[in-house]
Formats: structure tokens, sequence, C-alpha cells
């Protein structure tokens, strides 16, 4: 097969789609014969001005308008949409798993104690009333009090930056405290960081905020830093490049089945670098848990460093955090473990010792008895 012209209409301006740009310029490089268009953009930018009079092969694009979508509908191409929008019908598309987000922004609120936790979102986006609706159900089935915002659409017509930020203010003052929130993305979170500030609410001793796509600029460039779900998005770029090519090659592939990828965790930052928990003692057990699991500490490291008995530590631990000090030492090196093999390209060995096993076997056991599967297959 000759090389192929490819366009890539992918925005530039954001941590997320540079994911997927990184992923599929890997495809390119291993597998790919392409010659590649692409120009800088913004997210939900009108079509470039050149795609009017190319001639190529297949299109890789987030098509975040109606005006998009129609532009591509003119091109007897095949095409691949990595948005959730779902403004072409009848092309495959790829996105990361809205419902294991939301789980993780979940689990990593009530890890950390909380009750009431909120959802802040963006009526513009599809994705974001989706993630809404799994952060609803998945907070209530955890007991928790959830309460929820939906901005104006970013590119609606009524849409005004002071109003929307006036708007999160008034909500944020209803807020019983302590109380975790939701950004549907980074930027959703920075705005509520920045109506904190703005009432000089404490971030996050009085609300935690977390993100989504962990986009390093954003998140570091935030006061406090800002926590954020980790999307895998060079994955997602990578499938979508290879779908297209196998598109290309006169493959028929199903259109209405999306091609999902799963997110890699929670980067945690500042901003849910928190503890909601009454119990002053537990949150100290807590805390030197999560900060020394990895140094194989036991139960009676934890209890030299508070004032209560082995029997009341279970009991009260018990009571707040629904499991034994032992089992959270297990779930904290276990996610560290699982982090270490999707973020990163340490050898076993080398996780191994980083996270507190003597020898590589031991962890090896200890995780497949955890999780059903060894290091390698996790990491697959």
């Amino acid at each position: 097969m000759g090389r192929k012209s490819v366009a890539l209409l992918i925005e530039t301006s954001n941590g997320y789609s540079r994911g997927l740009l990184e992923g599929v310029i890997a495809y390119t490089k291993e597998r790919g014969h392409w010659s590649v268009h692409l120009t800088e953009q913004e997210r939900g930018a009108p079509p470039p001005a050149w795609l009017q009079n190319w001639k190529g092969d297949g299109i890789i694009a987030r098509i975040e308008t109606d005006s998009i979508g129609r532009e591509l509908r003119k091109y007897r191409v095949p095409i691949v949409d990595l948005s959730a929008a779902r403004h072409v019908r009848g092309v495959p598309w790829a996105d990361t798993e809205d419902r294991t987000i939301t789980q993780l922004g979940v689990d990593h609120f009530v890890e950390r104690g909380f009750r009431h936790v909120a959802y802040c979102g963006d009526a513009g986006f599809a994705w974001s009333r989706k993630r809404g609706e799994h952060f609803v159900r998945q907070a209530r089935a955890a007991d928790c009090t959830v309460h929820q915002f939906e901005s104006v659409g970013r590119y609606d017509e009524a849409y005004d930056l002071a109003i929307e930020q006036r708007r999160i203010i008034d909500w944020l003052k209803e807020l019983p405290r302590p109380i975790a929130i939701m950004g549907c993305y980074d930027f959703k979170a920075q705005q509520i960081l920045d109506a904190c500030r703005q009432l000089e609410i404490s971030v996050p001793a009085e609300v935690a905020v977390l993100g989504v796509d962990n986009d390093r600029l954003i998140c570091e460039i935030c006061e406090p830093s800002l926590s954020s779900v980790i999307p895998d998005t060079q994955r997602t770029g990578y499938e979508a490049a290879d779908l297209l090519h196998r598109m290309m090659s006169g493959e028929q592939v199903a259109t209405e089945q999306p091609l999902i990828t799963q997110p890699l965790g929670v980067q945690l930052r500042e901003s849910t670098d928190t503890l909601a928990i009454e119990d002053s003692e537990i949150a100290k057990a807590l805390q030197y848990i999560r900060r020394h699991a990895n140094a194989n500490i036991r139960v009676g490291d934890v209890l030299r460093h508070l004032s209560l008995s082995r029997r009341a530590l279970e009991h009260r631990f018990k009571k707040y955090v629904g499991h034994t000090p032992h089992e959270e030492i297990q779930r904290v090196r276990m996610n560290r473990i699982k982090e270490l093999l999707l973020q990163t390209d340490l050898s076993i060995g080398e996780i191994a010792d980083r996270t507190g096993f003597e020898y590589v076997e031991y962890m090896a056991a200890a995780f497949k008895r955890e999780t059903g599967q060894t290091p390698t297959e996790f990491r697959g």
C-alpha cells in the first residue's frame, strides 16, 4: 500500500488532545506510512480553509460542533471521530470510558472520608452530562449526599464567562462543608478553584476539587495544584489511528460501537490531598499509611504514631473506613503497583523494589491474590 494522506482535525490547545496526537504519532512511526496534515487549532474551531481543496485518504477528527460535522460529511473518505458528541452518525468513534472516570472520582473522595460530594458539569457537552449521571448514581451507591451544578454550554451563544463564574460562586455558598467537587474536566475544576479563592474557602480542607484530563499546564498553574483523573489518551489516539488504517485498507468496521479505553487512575495533587474524617486519630493513621505503605510498614508501625491501642485502632478504623488498617496498607500498595505498571516502563523488579517488596516473587503473588492477574498480564 502506498503512502496515504491523512488529515488530523485535532486541537492542540489542551492536554487531552495533545495526548491523542501523541498516540497517532506513535502509530505512524511504528506502522503507518502516512503523509499527515495538521494545523494548530482550538477546540470547536471551524474546519480549516485548506480542507476545502484537500484530496486525501482518511480523517481523524474531534467533531465537536455541527459545523465541523457538516463539512466532513462532504468527504467520501474513511473518518474516525475522537469526540463523544456524535455530530456525525455512521462513523466509528473512540473515547475514554466515562463510567470509570467518575467511579475513580467517587472512590477518590470516599477514600478521603467525604460524605458530601458534588459534580460540576457543562451543559454543552454530551459527555459531561453523561459523566454527571454516572457520578450521581455511583455517589449515591456509596452512601454519599450528592449535589450537582451545570453551567451554560461553553459554546452556547448565551455563554458569558463572568456570569458563569458568578453562578458557581453562588452555588458554592450554598454547599455544606467539607465537600469534594468533581469538575467535568480540568478547565471547569479550575473555575471552581478560582471561585473558592474569591470566597476565601480553604482548599482542600473545606472544599476538595478534582478535575479530569490531567492537563499538566492547567493542573500545575492552579493554586493549589489540581488533582485530576488521568485518561489514557495516547492509547486512544493509537487505537484510532489503527482503526483508520484498517478502514483505508478496505476493512469493514463497526460504526456505532465505540472504541473505548480505560483511564489510568487519579493524579494526586494538593487540591484533594486531605482527609474528611471526624476522628483525628484515624485521620492520622490514614495519612501515615498513604505516605509510608510502600515502605513495607505493618500495623504496629502505624500504632507507634497514635495514642490508641491496637484493638481501638482496629475498631475505629473499620467504623470510619470500612476495613482494617492491614487491608488499607495492602490496598494502597496494590494501587501504587497498578499506577507504576500502567504509567511507567519500569521493570517488574524495579516496581517491587519501589513498593517495599524484598522479592519480586512476593509482589507477584500478592498482586495476583488481590487482582486475579499477574503484574505482566495487568500491564498488557
